[in-house]
């Protein structure tokens, strides 16, 4: 029972399990005014390929995992071919007959090379980024291609024959790097183990070798492609765009960051370009010499 003319003391539990309640009241006093800070923003988990895999075979079915493949295929088949016999003409046409030395005449061939390859081949890139962000695109915006043939067709008719290089100078700049580093390295790595004795030419020796190169073409093409995401980001607007070029950002990204941040995402990078110089070198001396016993 209380006691009159006293106002019973709320119970201070409830008061703290209610607090919302307590700030919706249209009576304050200045005293009992409690300014809350917004809750800190929660940063959004990092989604591997795995999951990504996983959610767009729940959401698209099994066909979206191989979306664009056959742009894919014809992607490397031209670019490929084109570096990889491209180099070795030049190779063979620059190195001195009598010493069989060669001179920064690999990192010339490749960088020559590697931009030739990435020109011819940039038709098969553009459509197949297309074609893989085209079921991503609501129903009524899909172009609904049927084949990298389709792509290239219809892009050349609705938008010119010139979107089908969009984008190049990018790509040029990127497979001139990784092919001078790539194909050079391989070839001096390779030289280098078999005139120390230290491997016989085979499987082994190959396989050093071009993970050695695969190591060497991502150390150098990974600032590349944090430049590259930062134009993406640059085209957002906002204080990036201030900075004009390629050399103007990798500047500003060492000045603010350091020169490590130049190599963020190194580890996925040689763990995509290990396994895929491996395969593309060894592959490539079996096929040579497969063509020289005929």
């Amino acid at each position: 029972m209380g006691v009159k003319g006293r106002k019973p003391c709320p119970n201070p539990a409830v008061q703290t399990l209610r607090p919302a309640l307590a700030f919706q009241t249209t009576t304050t006093t200045a005293s009992s005014t409690v300014h809350m800070s917004p809750p800190p923003p929660v940063k959004a988990a990092r989604v591997g390929p795995v999951t990504t895999g996983i959610k767009i075979f729940q959401t698209e079915g099994v066909a979206a995992l191989f979306s664009g493949v056959s742009a894919t295929v014809l992607r490397q088949t031209l670019y490929s071919t084109t570096r990889m016999g491209l180099y070795d003409i030049l190779k063979q046409k620059w190195t001195d007959q009598e010493t069989k030395t060669m001179p920064l005449t690999q990192i010339g061939a490749g960088l020559i090379a590697g931009g030739i390859g990435a020109a011819v081949g940039n038709p098969a890139d553009v459509a197949m980024v297309r074609m893989q962000a085209d079921g991503r695109l609501p129903v009524s915006q899909r172009r609904n291609y049927t084949s990298v043939v389709d792509a290239i067709t219809r892009m050349s008719k609705q938008e010119g024959v010139t979107s089908l290089w969009r984008g190049s100078s990018l790509t040029v700049n990127r497979a001139m790097l990784v092919t001078a580093s790539q194909l050079a390295s391989y070839d001096q790595i390779k030289e280098t183990i078999l005139k120390n004795g230290l491997m016989k030419d085979g499987l082994g020796t190959h396989v050093a070798a071009s993970f050695s190169a695969g190591f060497v073409a991502a150390l150098a093409s990974n600032p590349v492609d944090v430049k590259n995401k930062g134009d993406e980001y640059e085209g957002g607007g906002g204080a990036k765009a201030s900075v004009c070029g390629g050399v103007g950002l990798c500047y500003e990204t060492v000045k603010a960051e350091g020169p490590m941040a130049l190599y963020k995402g190194f580890i996925p990078t040689i763990s995509r370009q290990g396994p895929f110089t491996v395969v593309l070198f060894v592959t490539l001396e079996q096929v040579r010499k497969l063509l020289k016993d005929f």
